[in-house]
């Protein structure tokens, strides 16, 4: 390749970075991987939940003027039926999902067995479509390893974007959905273990948005947005769930004993 072809806009780009390509790529295969596996939606939806759900129970109830047994009461209640139904949601969830690839897998691999003419013909024009040229895709299809398996990962990949061995976990989700869920659900009601009234729910909203604008901030570093818009972001959520609950207990509550 000569210098003038080396010197585009791209190479540009990656330059700075050869030196740790390596580290970049396992950490970026890592993190594709995780999420791939369903964690770390699970982690982002139990955490975010457990926060918000939580945090609005008790203030609905500090607006009811219930008192702080009751606040406790419902707050743990709240925190393990929670965390048990958002566990099974995932379960559930990434169960299917995973079920239902495998038979597009399957039905890819008796395809490949039946007709791999078909399946090369397919593959090369997915990679004219990607933008190859149409001699060099035909080369690329035609060069692909005859191993059986190796030529029905890439064909998995190539034509459908599933890889074999990162379809999801559903147990790796449901328990990070649980263990998050249960950490954001305790931060707001802590509070209600050490004091009451007007200063339990305000220590309440204050632990619960600090969570909030953490979490928020870290999941839009992760993807490469800016850690003050997910904060802010998340914590509009936590104000407005607050103020709609807070107003319910407080027009429609009753007082709880």
């Amino acid at each position: 390749m000569t210098d003038s072809a080396r010197s585009g806009p791209l190479v540009n780009a990656i330059d700075p970075y050869v030196t740790d390509g390596g580290a970049d790529a396992v950490a970026l295969r890592a993190r594709t991987q995780s999420v791939n596996r369903g964690a770390a939606r699970a982690a982002v939806l139990g955490v975010n939940d457990g926060l918000v759900t939580n945090l609005s129970l008790i203030i609905a109830m500090a607006g009811a003027s219930a008192s702080q047994s009751a606040v406790r009461l419902a707050g743990f209640a709240s925190l393990v039926a929670g965390a048990f139904s958002m566990a099974a949601g995932e379960w559930v969830s990434v169960r299917s999902q995973v079920e239902l690839y495998q038979g597009i897998l399957a039905d890819l691999r008796n395809l490949v067995r039946r007709n791999p003419r078909l399946v090369l013909e397919q593959l090369s024009n997915r990679l004219e479509e990607d933008g190859f040229a149409k001699e060099t895709a035909q080369q690329a299809a035609t060069e692909l390893p005859l191993d059986e398996d190796r030529f029905f990962d890439f064909a998995a990949r190539t034509m459908f974007g599933i890889t074999t061995d990162g379809l999801g976990s559903p147990r790796i989700a449901a328990l990070s959905s649980l263990a998050l869920f249960s950490v954001g659900a305790l931060v707001p009601l802590v509070p209600w273990f050490i004091t009451s009234g007007t200063t339990a729910m305000w220590a309440s909203i204050v632990f619960t948005a600090i969570a909030s604008v953490a979490v928020g901030g870290w999941i839009t570093s992760s993807s490469g947005s800016g850690v003050v818009k997910g904060g802010a972001r998340q914590l509009l959520i936590v104000v407005a769930a607050a103020s709609v609950t807070y107003l319910i207990g407080k027009l429609f509550g009753t007082v709880v004993a």
